[in-house]
């Protein structure tokens, strides 16, 4: 069903106004129209940097937006349900900081699932609240985490009435998503705001078969992705606000203390115009998309050693529901790892899939994928299981961590006296920075947490796999900081 109103991009409109006018510019970005780098206008295009403009009466300015921009922000809001809306340049991460810090003061509790994503944690650090995890559920066979059960949930919210705030993942990297209607209703009871990074999807809201989004239901506060389901350029995003528990001008005011003066039109302009094509034709788009991604995990079922998992998951622990377009394909059988199928499809079928684990390879399917590419994918998948299938055994469940021991918020840790130390000789410190691999950015470790035999034996597995890894000053992971003198 195509949304009223929604045909506009105003922010977009404006914007090829302006280039109509052929202004003269005395101002930045001092490329002047791509005129002063000439190499990057010739390749990209003389239309795409003279849009790379600055902020302008015109077109607007996103740290008080009264003109082209607030319109857009509002069809945005009025696109996925909210109260309110906000572009973002700095990605979800800029979203999920701006949640947490506007629900929640240094020194407060937030309830939040183990595998929240680096963004959650460093606004933790950010906004000097004190997390409470909870464990989401873990599918060992895959060898992945799901969502978070509702009386795990429930019974946090219970033991936790001061929280100021609960923080859920809908949906996961791999495409669970928990009972959040519920967890919502629960948490309301309880006066305590509900936070949800929907990173993984900006597409829901716009086709019935897709799982529920999380403003539907209900939630105060959420962060989409548009870049990475919706249409838009890389590191742009929305922020979404259902107003009661938290203000919106508390929103606002936190959003200014780190997102740029000088946000980028070209980013804010793909927002306007994903926003657009979601809303009118978003629903036919989809429904694509949909019919692919079936057809492609049916593909793959029927090849021997592979298991794409989907909605077959429903029922299980941590899945109330799934979303389709997370294509998750389980190779252990065939005597490799994600790691490794990751790398061969790249290396020799020129295909980038989205992550590997352990066990798995993950490829998003989206707006833009066809059934060429699918194709492309499926024989690929079936030629390696044919040429690579060995009796190897693949081994990863001591790799599943279980909820850390926090020692110090991570705030607090963030800021104390600390001492480097070779990772292999940390067991037992308390961590002074961040461990994990990226893609998916779910932390092995971070600030305030005491380090395991266990995440120490993950990360070396990790190394031996050539997993990319981030959060430390050492860029090869040798040496960690931890609190101390």
């Amino acid at each position: 069903m195509k949304l009223l109103g929604q045909n506009r991009a105003p922010l977009f409109e404006a914007m090829k106004e302006y280039r109509k006018r052929n202004v003269i510019p005395f101002d930045v970005p001092g490329h002047k129209h791509g005129i002063g780098i000439q190499e990057m206008t010739d390749y990209f295009g003389r239309a795409m940097m003279e849009l790379d403009v600055n902020a302008m009466k015109c077109l607007d300015n996103i740290c008080n937006p009264i003109g082209v921009i607030k319109e857009a922000e509002e069809l945005a809001a009025r696109a996925y349900g909210a109260d309110h809306g906000f572009f973002l340049v700095n990605g979800t991460t800029a979203g999920v900081q701006t949640m947490i810090m506007s629900a929640c003061n240094p020194g407060d509790k937030i309830i939040l699932p183990r595998n929240i994503h680096k963004s959650a944690t460093t606004a933790l650090i950010l906004s000097g609240a004190v997390p409470v995890y909870i464990q989401p559920e873990i599918n060992e066979d895959l060898g992945i985490a799901m969502g978070v059960d509702l009386n795990q949930a429930k019974s946090a919210l219970t033991k936790h009435p001061d929280a100021k705030a609960i923080f859920l993942i809908n949906p996961t990297y791999y495409g669970a998503v928990s009972d959040l209607e519920s967890i919502v209703g629960a948490a309301h009871e309880k006066g305590i705001a509900v936070l949800v990074d929907e990173a993984h999807g900006a597409h829901m809201r716009f086709h019935g078969e897709l799982p529920i989004d999380a403003v539907a239901i209900g939630a105060d506060m959420c962060a989409v992705s548009t870049h990475k389901t919706g249409g838009s350029l890389t590191q742009s995003s929305l922020l979404m606000l259902n107003e009661g528990l938290i203000d919106v001008k508390t929103v606002k005011t936190t959003l200014n203390l780190t997102q740029t003066t000088s946000a980028s039109y070209l980013l804010m302009a793909s927002i306007d115009l994903a926003r657009k094509q979601l809303a009118t034709i978003g629903e036919e788009m989809l429904e694509k998309t949909l019919k692919l991604s079936r057809w492609a995990r049916e593909a793959i079922n029927r090849i021997p050693g592979l298991y794409a998992f989907g909605r077959e998951l429903i029922g299980t622990p941590g899945v109330f529901d799934f979303d389709e377009t997370k294509l998750g394909v389980n190779v252990r059988e065939l005597g490799l790892t994600g790691f490794e199928v990751y790398d061969i499809l790249r290396d020799e079928y020129n295909i980038q899939t989205e992550l590997g684990d352990m066990y798995n390879v993950l490829s998003i399917v989206s707006l833009g994928d066809t059934e060429e590419s699918l194709g492309a994918l499926v024989k690929a998948l079936e030629d390696v299981a044919k040429k690579y299938k060995n009796d190897r055994e693949i081994k990863g469940k001591k790799e599943i961590l279980k909820n850390p021991e926090v020692i110090v918020s991570p705030r607090d840790a963030y800021y104390s006296r600390k001492k480097i130390v070779r990772l292999e000789d940390a067991h037992g410190e308390v961590s002074g920075e961040s461990i994990m691999t990226y893609p998916p950015g779910i932390p092995v470790v971070t600030p305030g947490e005491r380090i395991t035999r266990e995440m120490i034996e993950y990360v070396k597995r990790l190394k031996e796999e050539q997993s990319l890894l981030q959060g430390t000053q050492d860029p090869y992971v040798e040496y960690i900081k931890v609190l101390g003198v």
